[in-house]
């Protein structure tokens, strides 16, 4: 399960990223704090 979770928050984090370059601030800073809170770095949605 926290094999999954790290995949999830990598899989935000990037995502957010390239929605940063396109222009969209918003959204991009959105995944990536979602991705921050989601991996087991962070404070999970699951524990």
């Amino acid at each position: 399960m926290l094999f999954i979770l790290w995949i999830i928050a990598v899989v935000l984090v990037i995502w957010g990223i390239v929605q940063l370059t396109r222009g969209e601030v918003l959204l991009g800073v959105v995944l990536i704090v979602v991705g921050l809170l989601v991996g087991p770095g962070g404070v999970s949605a699951f524990s």
